[in-house]
């Protein structure tokens, strides 16, 4: 029986399609056409001599045999990966220590980190998320290489480099959860917090009465909190959730309207004497979050 090889770029192509869950997207990370995807999945599943997914206008799904060959395939993208960043980068190595407010890490990081990790293999990533004012307290402390730090747009210089700027709403379940309420309950983190911050100057500038309803550490849990009603929060705008809604100006009765709030904005700090390999995920932070800015 003849010996049958699989094709490095048809394997990348067939998991990139599985993360993506779509060709149109494993085109744009792969930087191929959704035809030229189509074309190479189709080889893969004639290498193989089974479909690999079941498509229809609306879903993708694998089949039983792209279920058997996802796993194996992985495998085998990590092993060839590893080997040529062994013998073409072995420099880019070793750890690099990040923290980063748990918000922005849910919502807009992971795939950035993915597309490192993936590009250097030898490179371990450890990630920790936390309140900003404890990132930069444990920063200077010496426990990351990178900080990624929510604060307020500035003119004056400030330190590191600006990644991201987006604007800041009001949250809540529904309209009433603002209307006919003399002291307006607040869903927050626990202090430090810059949003948490924001929020109670905001409502101090106008003279709202405003009470802490529900502090949670977890964003999951804040949110929790507002879909049950106990109160609104603040968010930056992409990141509402569905089943949530923003509310602003209009929202409550006659002189009860929530104040407008400030952008907010993420900034990148190194530390002092950063490895080689640190500055290159740096870099890769800032082109990265700049093209999606």
């Amino acid at each position: 029986m003849a010996l049958r090889n699989l094709d490095i770029d048809l394997l990348r192509c067939f998991v990139t399609i599985a993360d993506t869950g779509s060709f149109t997207r494993a085109g744009e990370r792969l930087g191929r056409t959704q035809s030229a995807i189509s074309l190479q999945l189709k080889r893969l599943e004639e290498q193989v001599g089974r479909g690999l997914f079941l498509r229809t206008p609306r879903s993708l799904s694998m089949t039983f045999e792209g279920e058997r060959l996802i796993g194996p395939a992985r495998q085998i993208l990590r092993l060839h990966d590893a080997t040529l960043a062994e013998m073409f980068e072995p420099d880019i190595a070793g750890s690099v220590r990040i923290g980063v407010p748990e918000d922005f890490a849910t919502a807009h990081l992971p795939a950035v980190l993915a597309a490192f990790a993936e590009a250097h293999p030898l490179v371990e990533l450890e990630v920790t998320c936390d309140l900003t004012l404890n990132l930069v307290e444990r920063f200077h402390a010496g426990d990351f290489d990178l900080v990624l730090v929510k604060r307020q747009p500035a003119q004056e210089r400030q330190d590191g480099v600006r990644v991201w700027r987006e604007p800041l709403v009001w949250v809540a379940r529904d309209r009433q959860a603002v209307a006919d309420r003399v002291r307006l309950p607040l869903v927050v983190s626990p202090e430090p917090c810059v949003y948490r911050k924001r929020a109670t100057e905001a409502l101090d500038a106008i003279g709202r009465p405003w009470r802490i309803a529900y502090t949670s550490t977890s964003l999951a849990g804040s949110l929790s909190a507002v879909r049950a009603g106990l109160g609104i929060t603040v968010l930056p705008l992409e990141m509402v959730p569905p089943g949530l809604m923003a509310v602003g100006g209009d929202a409550g009765p006659e002189g009860a309207s929530l104040p407008p709030l400030y952008d907010t904005e993420i900034a990148l700090i190194e530390a002092p004497g950063l490895s080689g390999t640190a500055h290159l995920l740096a870099q890769h932070i800032i082109a990265a979050l700049e093209r999606g800015a």
